[in-house]
């Protein structure tokens, strides 16, 4: 894995004939942990009035990994228990599915997950073998530390609990939730301004 700033930029610029053709994907990967209360709305009442509101099932959560295409702007979401390495390794491969016969390169942060033993061993075991980086299947780039504003999924997850919010009298249970904000992220793109200091 490999520490990026700016010059990240430089190393994607370089392989822009090569995403253009569709031989190189980058994505932006991020974690969301979805939970009952990303539904709550908003509720006028009066000026020093206490008002209550009934959270059911507030304990259920969903942890989603996605990845933003910087290309094509577009993204793609799996759900999961957590986030851990096991987590991680499968969500690698049903990209590496989803994307065959491609180069992926992957800009994360530095959750412990992302730079575990298991995930670097399987990391290693992939691109084995394999001496010059334009020929690994999958290559890591991270984001500088404790920069969150450097990654545009960010903003996919914003944009996702504040629609949820505003749907938030249609969806009564959990399930429900979770396949609003499925549905609303995977059929859209999102064309981010900062999605070009990538590409």
């Amino acid at each position: 894995m490999e520490t990026t700033q700016k010059s990240s930029k430089n190393k994607i610029k370089r392989r822009t004939s090569n995403i253009q053709s569709g031989q190189v994907v980058v994505l932006t990967v991020d974690e969301c942990h979805l939970r009952w209360g990303d539904v709550c709305g908003y509720i006028w009442g009066r000026k020093n009035q206490s008002i209550t509101v009934e959270v059911v099932n507030e304990k259920q959560r969903q942890t989603y990994y996605g990845a933003l295409n910087v290309h094509t702007q577009t993204v793609q979401l799996k759900a999961y228990p957590s986030g851990d390495s096991q987590s991680t390794i499968d969500f690698i491969n049903y990209l590496r599915n989803f994307y065959p016969n491609r180069q992926l390169i992957l800009i994360w942060d530095g959750a412990s997950y992302h730079r575990s033993a298991e995930v670097k061993h399987y990391l290693t075991q992939l691109n084995s073998g394999l001496r010059r980086l334009t020929d690994w299947p999958v290559r890591c780039l991270n984001f500088a530390p404790y920069a969150p504003e450097q990654n545009p999924i960010e903003d996919v997850w914003l944009q996702g609990k504040n629609f949820l919010r505003k749907q938030f009298y249609q969806n009564k249970t959990f399930a429900q939730v979770k396949k609003c904000f499925f549905d609303f992220l995977t059929n859209r793109t999102f064309n981010f301004k900062k999605l070009s200091f990538y590409y």
